[in-house]
């Protein structure tokens, strides 16, 4: 496709701008949706703007997808096994609270706290808010772990190995090979999460460099693509399990 050849960035920029953009709109239990535009979306419609999040994001998805074939599509053992110690890190380091324990005290007394509040997560319980209807609370939960676990890891693994980690190693950055990045490359892999992830600091900052650091060593994408929906998954059942929807 021609846009493709004259914008190679709009191939790995496009579904997550996409996810982003209608996640935006998406309620939390303290914050209606849709704020910044003057809406006020309230939280009971959290599962129709995921829905809808989900259905662009996959049209998007559809859209680059030639593209993404170019990339080798083996995917090794390792990945999986990355994905399984990457759910523990990840897990264990949001149970410890650590951004609510000592960053919020911190940035309140500058009146920053805010940044943090900024990560907070839907935390939707679908039995909660249909408690008469178990068949839609489960569906509208199956709903939510493929996004959580088949959606979110391609479009976030395309974007950080495709393009963030191959930009600052040559001008013309979709040449550079897959796997090969540099200090500056895997410096953006895990500061730009960070800034979607302020409610997770220590989580983000520990599991993408483990996933920078799978990208270097296997050279596949499609390896740290399994990585992600492997601890997207357990992530999921973990949270079925425990009844912490805070995060989700």
């Amino acid at each position: 496709m021609k846009l493709f050849d004259r914008y190679p960035a709009v191939v790995f920029v496009a579904p997550l701008a996409a996810y982003l953009a209608v996640g935006s709109f998406e309620p939390t239990p303290a914050t209606p949706g849709g704020q910044a535009v003057g809406l006020s979306i309230d939280y009971a419609f959290y599962p129709w703007i995921y829905a809808l999040k989900l259905a662009l994001t996959i049209g998007c998805i559809a859209w680059v997808w030639p593209r993404w074939r170019d990339f080798a599509s083996r995917c090794s053992l390792l990945g999986p096994a990355v994905g399984a110690i990457g759910a523990i890190v990840w897990i264990g380091l949001c149970e410890l609270n650590l951004e609510q324990r000592f960053l919020v005290p911190l940035l309140s007394s500058v009146k920053l706290d805010g940044l943090i509040a900024a990560g907070a997560r839907p935390g939707f319980n679908p039995w909660d808010h249909w408690p008469d209807q178990p068949f839609a609370a489960a569906a509208f939960f199956a709903v939510r772990l493929a996004g959580l676990a088949l959606v979110v890891p391609l479009i976030e693994e395309f974007f950080y190995r495709g393009l963030v980690m191959r930009f600052p190693v040559a001008q013309q950055w979709w040449t550079v090979p897959e796997g090969q990045s540099n200090r500056a490359g895997i410096a953006l892999s895990i500061l730009l999460p960070l800034a979607m992830h302020p409610g997770e600091l220590a989580a983000a900052a520990a599991w993408f460099s483990l996933i920078a650091w799978l990208y270097l060593y296997s050279r596949r994408v499609w390896d740290c693509v399994a990585a992600h929906a492997v601890t997207n998954l357990l992530l999921g059942l973990y949270v079925l399990a425990t009844g912490h929807w805070r995060l989700l």
